[in-house]
């Protein structure tokens, strides 16, 4: 399970901003982080939640606590491959006045202080997509408030579940796309979300306009959880429970991915150490 919790245009520039993240600002009053044990039976659930005072992150990647601390997407985060293949479980309690908003600069003196987190960024126009109505507007279920949202994960395909933003959806699009996903709708408030859908590009995507997996050899595991594995365009997989993901965001919300070009910040790691500190 995944709680995901996105971002937007500028010529190619350089900005030779690098240096380790601050440690000014509030702290997590105590945390714990280990390393996760694999998966016994093939099923990843990946869980960013917590309750009032705390977090709670079971089987998070590194790359998984970069992107939330800078409430950027993973294709935003440029670093060794491991950041995505090494996973953690941390648990932190918040010091006296801490809120949620609190969190990501927390996280950020986390990274910091336990994995020696060093940075600098940078930006470029990069293919996007654009997360647009189709037509015949979307089929939306308003939520009261936005939560968190879910993801799980096994061999056939993938259920996304959460009130979320459309823009938090983009977020969570932009790790199983072959490109970042902006919210580009224009619809304000929370929505529910259930959407069940396999990765491949069918052919069906194919055929409403949407673009396969450039050619080459397959990404490595810095490429995201979610993202396709490259190569030609493959054919939907009949046995699947699930429609491809275009398809599905098509069908079932009524949603559409359009491809345009926009400028993206880059996170480029420069130094972070694989092994935290101790507890």
């Amino acid at each position: 399970m995944r709680t995901i919790l996105a971002s937007g245009i500028l010529f190619i520039t350089c900005c030779a901003l690098s240096g380790q993240l601050p440690t000014a600002g509030p702290a997590f009053e105590v945390a714990s982080i280990k390393q996760a044990p694999p998966p016994a039976d093939g099923r990843l659930m990946i869980r960013m939640g917590g309750d009032a005072g705390r977090i709670d992150y079971t089987n998070v990647s590194l790359r998984d606590v970069i992107r939330s601390a800078f409430k950027v997407r993973n294709d935003q985060i440029s670093g060794p491959d491991w950041l995505n293949s090494e996973r953690y479980i941390i648990a932190a309690k918040f010091p006296s006045g801490a809120t949620k908003d609190d969190v990501p600069a927390m996280l950020q003196n986390l990274l910091t202080d336990r994995f020696k987190l060093a940075y600098h960024k940078d930006s470029k126009v990069l293919a996007i997509y654009a997360l647009i109505q189709a037509k015949g507007g979307a089929k939306l279920k308003p939520a009261d408030t936005p939560g968190g949202m879910r993801m799980m994960m096994g061999p056939k395909g993938r259920h996304l579940t959460g009130k979320v933003t459309l823009a938090q959806l983009a977020d969570a699009l932009s790790n199983m796309a072959d490109h970042p996903v902006l919210d580009m709708t224009e619809l304000k408030g929370a929505f529910d979300i259930d959407l069940e859908f396999t990765s491949d590009f069918s052919p069906e995507g194919m055929r409403s306009g949407m673009p396969g997996p450039p050619p080459g050899p397959a990404p490595g595991p810095g490429a995201g959880p979610g993202a396709p594995s490259g190569g030609e365009a493959r054919p939907h997989d009949e046995s699947a429970d699930a429609p491809a993901l275009f398809t599905a965001i098509q069908e079932k919300l009524g949603l559409k991915l359009e491809p345009r070009k926009a400028p993206v910040d880059l996170y480029i790691i420069d130094h972070v150490e694989r092994v935290p500190t101790e507890n």
